[in-house]
């Protein structure tokens, strides 16, 4: 399936299309060329809107200078790149203290609306915000999505449907360094995905971030994406790397905020419940795809086949952040599920994500960059599943083995790529 083309069929589309039924405002926000503007503009043929690209300098000029224009169209109307002109939102505002009816408005961009100054944020409170990740495996497959549901359901359903792996180490890897953007996955060779990515990154930090607001010392940015791209999968140290630059705690912290708002890094939290002891309370640090992770590691897929210590090394945080995303994606289609963070008592014993559904059950996560498994890798979950008792659903050691199979109550380990070869 050609994901450059816009042909893969998005499995957060009927997400969307419930939301505007029930929304005046729904927000589509994700990462730069992460495919939000086809998504867009599909949507507007599928429910006869009006696209407004303010991305488009003639276009972004004549709104700036009328932003009422936007308003009163009678028809849904979808602005891509909104937060380009914010007086934009305070039109909006204004229509919707006339009508709140459903369906008027479906904005796109690439910032996250509550990263923007506090006068862009008129509509706080009063739309639905919508994240577009990069492209899922089973989108790029053309799979029905069903794990992330059917662990919900519970484990023996998840492991009955498992079939043996179709997937190597080797194709783990070169998942992994591809990543999911369709831009550079239209890249045939590594080269050519490499010169893609880092031209992303810099024009992400140039204009993203310099949209969002001015950092004092912006030529510090991209030595801390390359920074905290050795920290992923890991607790988030902002202390090391401000050290490692040369900033002050406060500064390197405003910059880790600013790069999660251009949606080059998430912060995964460390998960509360007072069922649970919690000895951790720092954030694991993520970034949104492992393909640009893997680039400003200087990973490849040749180093890995070639079982250079150093990328073998890297390669499990990089696996984890792969998988974690991968699990992330399905939860934004699956309803009422959420990503609750990721749980750790000590070294030994943790679990790398852990999911909630609205009846306060939960299913965790544990991944192995490994084709086998030690008599620990269940440690965390085993802790987990006895302290929360009826309400833990379900505990998943995702793996690289061939063979999925039954650890003892409620855990299971499954192939990584189960999450993209069950049905629903």
């Amino acid at each position: 399936m050609d994901s450059s083309s816009g042909l893969v069929k998005r499995q957060i589309t009927p997400t969307i299309l419930e939301r505007l039924r029930a929304s005046p405002v729904v927000l589509l926000e994700g990462p730069r060329s992460v495919g939000k503007t086809t998504l867009l503009r599909e949507l507007a043929r599928t429910l006869d809107g009006e696209v407004v690209d303010l991305d488009h300098p003639g276009v972004r000029q004549a709104i700036s200078a009328s932003p009422s224009a936007i308003a009163g169209r009678g028809r849904l109307v979808c602005i891509d790149e909104y937060q380009r002109v914010p007086a934009v939102l305070d039109t909006i505002k204004a229509q919707l203290n006339e009508s709140s009816a459903p369906g008027q408005f479906l904005l796109a961009g690439s910032t996250r609306h509550a990263g923007l100054p506090p006068g862009a944020q008129a509509l706080t409170g009063r739309l639905i915000r919508t994240v577009i990740l990069p492209l899922a495996q089973c989108e790029l497959e053309g799979t029905a999505p069903g794990l992330v549901g059917k662990l919900f359901r519970g484990a023996k359903e998840a492991r009955r449907d498992a079939g043996t792996a179709g997937t190597s180490r080797t194709g783990y890897a070169e998942r992994v360094i591809r990543g999911g953007f369709p831009l550079a996955l239209a890249r045939q060779g590594a080269a050519e995905r490499a010169d893609w990515f880092e031209s992303y990154i810099d024009l992400t930090l140039d204009r993203d971030i310099k949209e969002l607001g001015r950092l004092r010392r912006g030529w510090a940015l991209p030595e801390l994406v390359r920074l905290l791209s050795s920290q992923t999968a890991g607790v988030l140290d902002v202390a090391r790397a401000a050290a490692a630059l040369g900033l002050k705690k406060d500064t390197a912290l405003e910059y880790v905020r600013a790069l999660e708002n251009a949606f080059l890094i998430s912060r995964l939290p460390a998960w509360r419940t007072a069922r649970v002891p919690r000895a951790q309370a720092r954030p694991k640090v993520q970034f949104v795809d492992s393909g640009v992770a893997a680039h400003c590691m200087g990973l490849s897929a040749a180093a890995l086949g070639a079982l250079d210590p150093g990328a073998l090394t890297a390669f499990g945080p990089l696996f984890e952040t792969f998988a974690v995303g991968e699990v992330t994606k399905q939860v934004a289609w699956t309803r009422g599920t959420r990503v609750a963070g990721h749980w750790r008592f000590n070294q030994q014993v943790e679990v790398d994500l852990v999911l909630e559904d609205m009846a306060g059950r939960v299913v965790a996560f544990e991944v192995k960059a490994a084709s086998s498994l030690g008599p620990r890798a269940f440690a965390g979950l085993r802790r987990l599943r006895d302290a929360l008792g009826d309400t833990f659903a379900a505990g998943v050691v995702l793996y690289t083995g061939p063979m999925p199979f039954t650890k003892e109550d409620r855990l299971v380990a499954l192939p990584l790529d189960a999450l993209w070869t069950q049905p629903a």
